[in-house]
Protein backbone atom coordinates (compact mmCIF):
# COMPACT_ATOMS: atom_id res chain seq x y z
CA UNK A 1 0.00 0.00 0.00
CA UNK A 2 1.17 3.57 -0.65
CA UNK A 3 0.12 6.61 1.60
CA UNK A 4 0.26 10.63 1.18
CA UNK A 5 0.58 12.37 4.23
CA UNK A 6 -0.11 15.79 3.94
CA UNK A 7 1.74 17.99 6.28
CA UNK A 8 5.18 16.68 8.08
CA UNK A 9 4.44 18.43 11.32
CA UNK A 10 3.78 17.17 14.98
CA UNK A 11 1.39 15.01 14.19
CA UNK A 12 1.93 14.55 10.22
CA UNK A 13 5.51 13.30 10.59
CA UNK A 14 5.49 10.84 13.48
CA UNK A 15 2.59 9.04 11.86
CA UNK A 16 4.21 8.76 8.57
CA UNK A 17 7.37 7.83 10.48
CA UNK A 18 5.65 4.81 12.29
CA UNK A 19 3.17 4.03 9.14
CA UNK A 20 6.48 4.00 7.28
CA UNK A 21 8.29 1.35 9.88
CA UNK A 22 5.16 -1.11 9.47
CA UNK A 23 5.71 -1.51 5.79
CA UNK A 24 3.50 0.97 4.24
CA UNK A 25 4.98 2.99 1.50
CA UNK A 26 4.77 6.75 2.34
CA UNK A 27 5.11 10.20 1.01
CA UNK A 28 5.48 12.90 3.27
CA UNK A 29 4.24 16.37 1.87
CA UNK A 30 5.11 19.41 3.19
CA UNK A 31 5.34 23.08 1.92
CA UNK A 32 8.39 24.23 3.69
CA UNK A 33 11.38 23.08 1.85
CA UNK A 34 13.63 22.90 4.71
CA UNK A 35 11.33 20.49 6.10
CA UNK A 36 11.49 18.56 3.13
CA UNK A 37 15.00 18.56 3.45
CA UNK A 38 15.66 17.30 6.45
CA UNK A 39 13.65 14.63 6.46
CA UNK A 40 15.11 13.00 3.75
CA UNK A 41 18.77 13.34 5.53
CA UNK A 42 16.90 11.47 8.22
CA UNK A 43 16.94 14.40 10.49
CA UNK A 44 13.93 15.77 12.69
CA UNK A 45 12.86 19.06 12.62
CA UNK A 46 10.75 18.78 16.22
CA UNK A 47 12.02 17.61 19.35
CA UNK A 48 10.72 13.81 19.69
CA UNK A 49 12.36 11.40 21.66
CA UNK A 50 13.54 7.86 19.92
CA UNK A 51 11.51 9.03 16.76
CA UNK A 52 14.67 9.90 14.54
CA UNK A 53 16.35 6.58 15.06
CA UNK A 54 13.21 5.24 13.51
CA UNK A 55 12.89 8.34 10.64
CA UNK A 56 16.79 7.48 10.23
CA UNK A 57 15.38 3.75 9.36
CA UNK A 58 12.52 4.28 6.78
CA UNK A 59 14.54 6.85 4.65
CA UNK A 60 17.20 4.31 4.30
CA UNK A 61 14.94 1.28 3.83
CA UNK A 62 13.54 3.44 1.07
CA UNK A 63 10.02 3.28 2.93
CA UNK A 64 9.71 6.87 3.77
CA UNK A 65 10.70 10.17 1.77
CA UNK A 66 9.75 13.73 2.05
CA UNK A 67 8.58 15.90 -1.22
CA UNK A 68 7.05 18.75 -1.64
CA UNK A 69 4.10 17.35 -3.88
CA UNK A 70 1.92 14.52 -3.22
CA UNK A 71 2.23 11.58 -5.48
CA UNK A 72 -0.65 8.92 -7.01
CA UNK A 73 -1.18 6.56 -3.79
CA UNK A 74 -3.91 4.36 -2.14
CA UNK A 75 -4.54 6.09 0.90
CA UNK A 76 -4.19 10.52 1.49
CA UNK A 77 -4.23 11.73 5.02
CA UNK A 78 -4.91 15.55 6.02
CA UNK A 79 -2.51 16.66 8.24
CA UNK A 80 -2.42 20.12 8.00
CA UNK A 81 -2.77 22.84 10.79
CA UNK A 82 -6.26 24.05 11.69
CA UNK A 83 -5.59 27.44 13.23
CA UNK A 84 -8.56 30.21 13.96
CA UNK A 85 -8.63 33.51 13.03
CA UNK A 86 -8.95 37.11 15.09
CA UNK A 87 -12.27 36.84 16.04
CA UNK A 88 -11.75 32.87 17.40
CA UNK A 89 -13.36 31.89 14.56
CA UNK A 90 -12.05 28.27 12.74
CA UNK A 91 -10.11 28.43 9.87
CA UNK A 92 -10.11 24.99 7.64
CA UNK A 93 -8.77 26.78 4.62
CA UNK A 94 -5.28 24.38 4.87
CA UNK A 95 -7.55 21.41 5.12
CA UNK A 96 -9.58 22.52 1.99
CA UNK A 97 -6.14 23.28 0.32
CA UNK A 98 -4.34 20.07 1.17
CA UNK A 99 -7.63 17.91 -0.25
CA UNK A 100 -7.54 20.38 -3.44
CA UNK A 101 -4.00 19.14 -3.79
CA UNK A 102 -4.86 15.63 -3.74
CA UNK A 103 -7.76 16.12 -5.96
CA UNK A 104 -6.59 15.32 -9.47
CA UNK A 105 -4.71 12.14 -7.90
CA UNK A 106 -7.70 10.39 -6.60
CA UNK A 107 -9.05 7.49 -7.92
CA UNK A 108 -11.89 4.45 -7.46
CA UNK A 109 -10.99 2.70 -4.45
CA UNK A 110 -8.92 5.76 -2.49
CA UNK A 111 -8.96 6.06 1.07
CA UNK A 112 -8.96 10.04 1.81
CA UNK A 113 -9.02 10.74 5.75
CA UNK A 114 -8.82 13.39 7.91
CA UNK A 115 -6.80 13.93 10.89
CA UNK A 116 -6.40 17.99 11.62
CA UNK A 117 -8.55 19.24 14.34
CA UNK A 118 -11.69 20.41 13.05
CA UNK A 119 -15.40 21.75 13.15
CA UNK A 120 -17.86 19.46 12.53
CA UNK A 121 -18.88 18.69 9.60
CA UNK A 122 -15.90 19.08 7.96
CA UNK A 123 -15.49 15.75 6.45
CA UNK A 124 -18.98 16.16 5.17
CA UNK A 125 -17.57 19.62 3.23
CA UNK A 126 -14.45 18.43 2.06
CA UNK A 127 -17.00 15.18 0.77
CA UNK A 128 -18.76 17.98 -1.08
CA UNK A 129 -15.78 19.46 -2.96
CA UNK A 130 -14.22 15.97 -4.10
CA UNK A 131 -17.53 14.97 -5.27
CA UNK A 132 -17.83 18.51 -6.79
CA UNK A 133 -14.92 18.74 -8.30
CA UNK A 134 -14.26 14.58 -9.06
CA UNK A 135 -17.92 13.38 -9.83
CA UNK A 136 -17.07 10.42 -11.52
CA UNK A 137 -15.95 9.37 -7.51
CA UNK A 138 -19.10 9.49 -5.85
CA UNK A 139 -19.59 6.19 -4.00
CA UNK A 140 -16.22 4.45 -5.18
CA UNK A 141 -14.08 6.35 -2.72
CA UNK A 142 -13.73 6.25 1.11
CA UNK A 143 -13.78 9.32 3.25
CA UNK A 144 -13.02 9.25 6.96
CA UNK A 145 -12.07 11.76 10.00
CA UNK A 146 -9.53 10.02 12.55
CA UNK A 147 -8.03 12.57 15.07
CA UNK A 148 -5.03 11.44 16.75
CA UNK A 149 -4.23 11.22 20.66
CA UNK A 150 -0.62 11.93 21.40
CA UNK A 151 1.24 13.61 24.52
CA UNK A 152 4.27 15.08 22.85
CA UNK A 153 7.40 13.69 24.27
CA UNK A 154 5.89 10.14 24.19
CA UNK A 155 4.55 10.20 20.43
CA UNK A 156 5.65 7.00 19.35
CA UNK A 157 4.07 4.76 22.09
CA UNK A 158 0.78 6.50 21.94
CA UNK A 159 0.78 6.41 18.36
CA UNK A 160 0.26 2.55 18.67
CA UNK A 161 -0.93 2.05 21.59
CA UNK A 162 -3.54 4.57 22.29
CA UNK A 163 -7.10 3.68 21.35
CA UNK A 164 -8.51 5.63 18.13
CA UNK A 165 -12.00 7.12 17.16
CA UNK A 166 -12.76 6.27 13.21
CA UNK A 167 -16.03 8.09 11.53
CA UNK A 168 -16.40 7.52 7.96
CA UNK A 169 -19.24 9.45 5.88
CA UNK A 170 -20.76 5.25 5.62
CA UNK A 171 -19.79 2.17 7.17
CA UNK A 172 -17.49 1.02 4.16
CA UNK A 173 -15.38 4.52 4.39
CA UNK A 174 -15.00 3.63 8.41
CA UNK A 175 -13.98 0.06 7.97
CA UNK A 176 -12.01 1.40 5.01
CA UNK A 177 -9.55 3.88 7.57
CA UNK A 178 -9.72 0.44 10.51
CA UNK A 179 -8.11 -1.53 8.14
CA UNK A 180 -5.31 1.46 7.63
CA UNK A 181 -4.79 2.01 10.89
CA UNK A 182 -5.15 -1.35 12.03
CA UNK A 183 -1.33 -2.35 10.16
CA UNK A 184 0.03 0.31 13.16
CA UNK A 185 -2.20 0.69 15.67
CA UNK A 186 -2.40 -1.83 18.81
CA UNK A 187 -5.37 0.30 21.06
CA UNK A 188 -8.92 -0.28 19.77
CA UNK A 189 -10.49 1.17 16.98
CA UNK A 190 -13.75 2.52 17.83
CA UNK A 191 -16.21 2.97 14.97
CA UNK A 192 -18.53 5.96 14.70
CA UNK A 193 -19.79 8.71 11.86
CA UNK A 194 -17.71 11.37 11.20
CA UNK A 195 -19.23 14.28 12.72
CA UNK A 196 -19.30 12.30 15.91
CA UNK A 197 -15.58 11.59 15.72
CA UNK A 198 -15.15 15.42 14.90
CA UNK A 199 -17.01 15.93 17.86
CA UNK A 200 -15.49 13.59 20.00
CA UNK A 201 -11.71 15.03 19.38
CA UNK A 202 -13.10 18.69 20.42
CA UNK A 203 -14.83 17.63 23.13
CA UNK A 204 -11.64 16.20 24.71
CA UNK A 205 -9.76 18.86 24.58
CA UNK A 206 -12.20 21.14 25.91
CA UNK A 207 -12.52 18.46 28.56
CA UNK A 208 -9.10 19.20 29.53
CA UNK A 209 -9.27 22.72 29.02
CA UNK A 210 -12.31 22.70 31.57
CA UNK A 211 -10.61 20.61 34.14
CA UNK A 212 -7.39 23.23 33.70
CA UNK A 213 -9.28 26.42 34.22
CA UNK A 214 -10.80 25.23 37.67
CA UNK A 215 -6.86 24.64 38.84
CA UNK A 216 -5.74 27.87 37.48
CA UNK A 217 -9.25 29.61 39.26
CA UNK A 218 -7.87 27.58 42.47
CA UNK A 219 -4.80 29.43 42.21
CA UNK A 220 -5.89 32.76 41.27
CA UNK A 221 -8.44 32.27 44.38
CA UNK A 222 -5.33 31.27 46.60
CA UNK A 223 -2.97 33.72 45.58
CA UNK A 224 -5.34 36.39 47.31
CA UNK A 225 -6.50 33.89 50.24
CA UNK A 226 -2.53 33.41 51.28
CA UNK A 227 -2.89 29.66 50.84
CA UNK A 228 -0.06 27.64 48.67
CA UNK A 229 -2.06 26.44 45.82
CA UNK A 230 -0.03 23.21 45.59
CA UNK A 231 -0.22 21.92 48.92
CA UNK A 232 -4.20 22.52 48.70
CA UNK A 233 -4.46 20.39 45.53
CA UNK A 234 -1.99 18.01 46.82
CA UNK A 235 -4.09 17.65 50.15
CA UNK A 236 -7.99 17.84 48.00
CA UNK A 237 -6.81 15.06 45.80
CA UNK A 238 -6.89 12.77 49.42
CA UNK A 239 -10.30 12.61 48.63
CA UNK A 240 -10.87 9.32 46.56
CA UNK A 241 -13.22 10.76 44.17
CA UNK A 242 -11.54 14.24 43.47
CA UNK A 243 -8.69 14.65 40.65
CA UNK A 244 -7.67 18.60 39.85
CA UNK A 245 -4.79 18.90 37.46
CA UNK A 246 -1.96 21.74 38.49
CA UNK A 247 -2.02 25.12 37.91
CA UNK A 248 0.18 27.05 35.17
CA UNK A 249 0.26 30.45 33.67
CA UNK A 250 -2.33 29.34 31.15
CA UNK A 251 -2.93 26.75 28.09
CA UNK A 252 -0.93 26.48 24.89
CA UNK A 253 -0.52 24.17 22.39
CA UNK A 254 -2.08 23.53 19.16
CA UNK A 255 -4.99 21.81 20.69
CA UNK A 256 -6.35 22.64 24.12
CA UNK A 257 -6.04 26.38 23.72
CA UNK A 258 -7.67 26.02 20.27
CA UNK A 259 -10.46 23.33 20.42
CA UNK A 260 -12.56 24.98 22.15
CA UNK A 261 -13.18 27.83 19.71
CA UNK A 262 -14.57 25.20 17.32
CA UNK A 263 -17.36 24.34 19.82
CA UNK A 264 -17.93 27.71 21.13
CA UNK A 265 -17.84 29.10 17.38
CA UNK A 266 -20.46 27.08 16.00
CA UNK A 267 -22.47 26.40 19.60
CA UNK A 268 -22.26 29.79 21.50
CA UNK A 269 -25.60 29.61 23.45
CA UNK A 270 -24.98 26.46 24.45
CA UNK A 271 -20.89 26.18 25.00
CA UNK A 272 -21.02 28.29 28.69
CA UNK A 273 -18.75 26.50 30.35
CA UNK A 274 -16.52 25.42 27.86
CA UNK A 275 -16.56 29.64 26.96
CA UNK A 276 -15.87 30.61 30.40
CA UNK A 277 -12.76 27.74 30.90
CA UNK A 278 -10.97 29.37 27.56
CA UNK A 279 -11.84 33.13 29.10
CA UNK A 280 -9.90 31.96 32.78
CA UNK A 281 -7.26 30.36 30.82
CA UNK A 282 -6.73 33.19 28.62
CA UNK A 283 -6.97 35.50 31.79
CA UNK A 284 -4.10 33.47 33.80
CA UNK A 285 -1.53 34.52 31.29
CA UNK A 286 -2.53 38.11 31.44
CA UNK A 287 -2.51 37.99 35.25
CA UNK A 288 1.08 36.28 35.48
CA UNK A 289 2.47 39.11 33.54
CA UNK A 290 1.00 41.40 35.87
CA UNK A 291 2.12 39.79 38.68
CA UNK A 292 5.69 40.15 37.15
CA UNK A 293 5.25 43.53 36.54
CA UNK A 294 4.25 44.35 39.91
CA UNK A 295 7.39 42.53 41.15
CA UNK A 296 9.73 45.08 38.70
CA UNK A 297 7.82 48.00 40.08
CA UNK A 298 8.31 46.91 43.62
CA UNK A 299 11.91 46.41 43.12
CA UNK A 300 12.99 49.42 41.36
CA UNK A 301 11.25 51.47 44.90
CA UNK A 302 13.08 49.15 47.14
CA UNK A 303 16.30 49.11 45.47
CA UNK A 304 16.22 52.13 43.16
CA UNK A 305 17.48 50.72 40.22
CA UNK A 306 15.75 48.13 37.51
CA UNK A 307 16.50 44.51 38.32
CA UNK A 308 16.90 41.64 36.04
CA UNK A 309 14.48 39.73 35.24
CA UNK A 310 14.69 35.89 34.20
CA UNK A 311 11.69 34.15 32.00
CA UNK A 312 11.93 30.64 32.28
CA UNK A 313 10.57 28.89 29.71
CA UNK A 314 8.83 29.65 26.33
CA UNK A 315 7.00 26.66 25.17
CA UNK A 316 3.31 25.40 25.65
CA UNK A 317 4.23 22.63 28.10
CA UNK A 318 7.46 21.18 30.06
CA UNK A 319 10.38 19.78 27.98
CA UNK A 320 9.08 20.10 24.07
CA UNK A 321 10.16 22.95 21.84
CA UNK A 322 6.50 23.73 20.54
CA UNK A 323 5.78 27.22 21.40
CA UNK A 324 2.17 26.81 19.50
CA UNK A 325 -0.14 29.55 21.55
CA UNK A 326 2.28 28.90 24.80
CA UNK A 327 1.33 31.49 27.14
CA UNK A 328 5.00 31.64 28.36
CA UNK A 329 5.56 33.51 25.54
CA UNK A 330 2.68 36.07 25.57
CA UNK A 331 3.57 36.88 28.94
CA UNK A 332 7.30 37.29 28.13
CA UNK A 333 6.25 39.55 25.03
CA UNK A 334 3.73 41.67 26.81
CA UNK A 335 6.56 42.22 29.96
CA UNK A 336 8.96 43.18 27.77
CA UNK A 337 6.97 45.81 25.93
CA UNK A 338 6.11 47.26 29.57
CA UNK A 339 9.00 47.13 30.97
CA UNK A 340 11.23 48.99 28.58
CA UNK A 341 13.90 50.03 30.72
CA UNK A 342 14.46 46.36 32.32
CA UNK A 343 17.12 43.89 31.95
CA UNK A 344 15.16 40.80 30.50
CA UNK A 345 16.65 37.85 30.38
CA UNK A 346 14.61 35.21 28.35
CA UNK A 347 15.10 31.04 28.43
CA UNK A 348 14.29 28.13 26.34
CA UNK A 349 16.39 25.14 27.13
CA UNK A 350 14.48 23.29 24.04
CA UNK A 351 15.44 26.12 21.12
CA UNK A 352 18.55 26.63 19.85
CA UNK A 353 17.19 30.56 18.73
CA UNK A 354 14.42 32.24 18.32
CA UNK A 355 13.71 35.41 15.69
CA UNK A 356 11.98 37.39 18.34
CA UNK A 357 13.87 36.47 21.51
CA UNK A 358 17.49 36.44 22.48
CA UNK A 359 17.29 33.41 24.23
CA UNK A 360 19.80 32.90 27.24
CA UNK A 361 21.62 29.75 29.19
CA UNK A 362 19.03 28.68 31.85
CA UNK A 363 22.14 28.52 34.64
CA UNK A 364 23.43 32.02 33.75
CA UNK A 365 20.36 33.56 33.61
CA UNK A 366 19.00 32.17 37.23
CA UNK A 367 22.33 33.31 38.48
CA UNK A 368 22.60 37.13 36.93
CA UNK A 369 18.33 37.53 37.80
CA UNK A 370 16.82 39.28 40.44
CA UNK A 371 13.57 38.54 39.81
CA UNK A 372 12.91 34.94 38.38
CA UNK A 373 9.42 33.93 36.65
CA UNK A 374 8.88 30.19 36.25
CA UNK A 375 6.64 29.98 32.99
CA UNK A 376 7.57 26.51 32.72
CA UNK A 377 8.38 23.65 34.78
CA UNK A 378 11.11 22.34 32.57
CA UNK A 379 13.03 19.89 33.66
CA UNK A 380 16.80 21.72 33.64
CA UNK A 381 14.51 24.55 36.08
CA UNK A 382 13.70 21.90 38.96
CA UNK A 383 17.64 21.26 39.33
CA UNK A 384 17.94 24.97 40.15
CA UNK A 385 18.46 25.83 44.10
CA UNK A 386 15.54 27.95 45.25
CA UNK A 387 17.19 31.49 46.22
CA UNK A 388 16.44 33.74 49.20
CA UNK A 389 18.07 36.28 48.08
CA UNK A 390 16.04 36.97 44.51
CA UNK A 391 12.19 37.63 43.98
CA UNK A 392 10.65 33.76 42.81
CA UNK A 393 7.62 33.80 40.96
CA UNK A 394 6.98 30.08 40.79
CA UNK A 395 3.58 29.59 38.34
CA UNK A 396 4.25 26.20 37.45
CA UNK A 397 5.26 24.59 40.32
CA UNK A 398 8.92 24.28 40.56
CA UNK A 399 8.80 24.96 44.62
CA UNK A 400 5.82 23.78 45.64
CA UNK A 401 7.04 23.51 48.96
CA UNK A 402 8.46 27.20 49.30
Amino acid sequence: MKACFMGLGYIGLPTAIIAAKHGVQVTGVDINPRVVEMTNRGKLHIIEPGLEAYLREVIDNGKLKASLKPEVSDAYFMVVPTPFTGNHEPDVSYVEAATRTVLPLLKTGDLFVIESTSPVGTTEMMTRIIYGERPELENRIYIAYCPERVLPGNVIHELIHNDRVIGGINLESTDKAIAFYSQFVRGKLHKTNARTAEMCKLTENSSRDVQIAFANELSLICDKAGVNVWELIALANKHPRVNILQPGSGVGGHCIAVDPYFITADFPLESQIIAKAREINNYKAFWCAEKIENAILQFELKHNRPPVIAMMGLAFKPDIDDLREAPAKYIATKVMQSCNNADILVVEPNVAEHKVFKLTNYTEAYEKADIVAFLVAHKEFKTLPYRNDKVILDFCGIYKKS
